[in-house]
């Protein structure tokens, strides 16, 4: 006979909870990314994850709640304000090749084609209102021209690291590089570089 089988520890059974919460988020990052949130089902979801449905209830409420807790690991993942870190290099972190960041950015996407302002999260705005306040400060310090707005320029900046997702049929046309390629991204983190280095210079 072979060894009888333990029951879990206690940090185990703590763990496994965790571990489903977070099978489950991955799930979602991936549905919501490729569907939009009117087009994800929460059952793909849960088939995704290899969860029950209803478990989707029980850690988020519901899919709208599962949507709001996606929202706020990205912003965890990446954080409004880096004042250790200069503008460009917070900026061209937003181009780093790979699935994770284009998923992120088809996700606001979505969420700015399909969402209703009425749907948004203050906890969402506080994050972006954080992101001004980060451009306030810098403007302060000098890395930001006196005459701009730090609330337009963060748009204009948020909207830049977007584009190559959102818009690689254009990227392609105008500069002939595959928007996905590791030489667009490195030529386009660049040039965003340069124009940020000219936003401290007033007209």
């Amino acid at each position: 006979m072979g060894k009888p089988r333990r029951s879990p520890s206690g940090e185990q059974r703590k763990r496994d909870p965790e571990r489903t919460r977070e099978r489950i988020l991955d799930a979602a990052f991936i549905e919501f990314s490729e569907h939009g949130f009117a087009g994800a089902r929460t059952g793909a979801i849960a088939a995704r994850a290899g969860v029950n449905q209803q478990l989707i209830s029980y850690y988020f409420d519901g899919k709208d709640g599962l949507y709001r807790a996606l929202q706020r690991t990205w912003e965890t993942t990446n954080g409004a304000a880096r004042p250790d870190l200069p503008l460009a290099e917070i900026v061209s972190g937003f181009l780093a090749p790979g699935d994770p960041q284009r998923s992120w950015a088809r996700l606001l996407a979505w969420e700015g084609l399909t969402r209703a302002e009425s749907d948004a999260d203050p906890v969402t705005d506080d994050y972006f209102a954080a992101m001004v306040d980060d451009m306030r400060r810098r403007q302060q310090a000098g890395e930001l021209a006196d005459d701009l707005d730090p609330a337009y320029v963060q748009v204009l900046l948020f909207a830049a690291t977007l584009a190559p997702t959102v818009l690689p049929q254009v990227a392609r046309r105008m500069t002939g590089l595959a928007a996905d390629s590791p030489e667009f991204l490195h030529a386009y983190a660049e040039q965003l570089r340069r124009v940020i280095a000219r936003l401290a210079e007033p007209v």
